[in-house]
């Protein structure tokens, strides 16, 4: 297949540190060139891939140099998917994966070929929900069936999980006794909640993740306040090879959430660390995490550290196993290779 690949462009491409959306489009490209399919990539220079690469974008959004004019982040999207719809409408493309929130939409009653868009959970804000109700009947991956939830009136044609690519997390023994909380610092992700299970499960807890800017004040007083560099140690964003490390050595990785996220790469590079996962009974966490098996599923503080006790009773080596099973780059791509063809093969239905 011929398929055009148009990516986020906020952060590098594959991103060194935050940036999980970059992270996924990177290794889904890579693993459909591995598969012998022709793809183009539409990314921001600069972005390493073994796709064909058209630049739109001299760098990633959040990368802009200083001393040039800020870029106004709609202006540029709008660019990169014009230049996009401008290639395909050229012809020489069987299908296009869009991984660019709603904003693309508009465009797909006017290309040559169909487009199927991921919407990597976007869809729990309400404020692009007349988007998704405008263009319902064009073809949508979702990452779970927690993710359809969100917004359930939508032609779906495959859930396929995101993939990791599991030989960046070697699998680790959990001998640095201590917990573990990846992600960003930020309200629904409750890192605080991590620090009190760790607090009543008498464990040192390490905290790795990007601090954004509208979140300062809840990670200053929900976070930072109660480190100690000991005890409660916050280690900063990290990039995958050090991250790789903590999963490896932590005892859990304890993932707190307040809202049903659709997803969760932490989990997956987790497993695939071969380290279980004690998770709340939030979003898709219930379906990533094998509950007695691969980590736990739980409701509130008390659950958690209960569940700490039960550690012992899980094989590390099944953590992993479940990662290259279920959430492998490979898996991902094959998934996502089915719902082209199914796409490509189901007669276009009015917009």
């Amino acid at each position: 297949m011929r398929i055009a690949m148009l990516a986020p462009v906020t952060h590098r491409f594959p991103p060194r540190g935050y940036g999980p959306w970059e992270q996924v489009v990177s290794d889904l490209t890579d693993g459909l060139v591995t598969e012998g399919h022709q793809v183009t990539l539409f990314a921001p220079a600069g972005s390493e891939t073994r796709a064909d690469l058209v630049s739109t974008l001299p760098y990633p959004l959040a990368e802009w140099p200083d001393g040039e004019v800020a870029p106004d982040h709609r202006v540029w999207e709008e660019i990169h998917i014009a230049d996009m719809a401008r290639a395909c409408s050229a012809g020489g493309f069987d299908i296009i994966h869009s991984h660019l929130n709603v904003h693309p939409l508009g465009y797909a009653d006017l290309l040559p070929v169909p487009m199927v868009t991921t919407l990597h959970g976007s869809a729990w804000n309400r404020a692009i929900h007349p988007a998704l109700a405008r263009y319902r009947n064009h073809p949508f991956v979702s990452l779970s069936e927690a993710e359809r939830r969100l917004f359930p009136d939508l032609r779906y044609v495959a859930t396929v999980f995101n993939g990791v690519d599991c030989d960046r997390f070697a699998p680790g023994r959990g001998d640095g006794g201590y917990l573990l909380f990846a992600g960003r610092m930020a309200p629904e992700k409750q890192p605080h909640l991590a620090i009190e299970v760790a607090r009543k499960a008498g464990l040192p807890i390490k905290l790795a993740g990007l601090v954004e800017d509208q979140y300062r004040d809840y990670f200053d007083i929900g976070v930072a306040s109660q480190t100690d560099g000991s005890v409660v140690e916050y280690v900063g964003d990290l990039d995958r090879e050090s991250l790789s490390r903590l999963y490896g050595e932590a005892i859990a990785v304890v993932v707190p959430l307040a809202w049903d996220e659709p997803f969760g790469l932490v989990v997956i590079e987790s497993l695939a660390s071969g380290t279980p996962v004690i998770g709340w009974r939030r979003g898709a966490l219930p379906e990533l995490i094998r509950h007695g098996v691969t980590g736990a599923i739980v409701d509130d503080v008390p659950g958690a550290v209960s569940a700490i006790d039960d550690l012992d009773r899980l094989d590390r080596a099944e953590c992993r196993r479940d990662a290259e099973t279920r959430f492998s780059i490979a898996v991902m791509t094959r998934g996502y290779i089915d719902a082209y063809r199914r796409v490509i093969d189901e007669p276009a239905r009015p917009g």
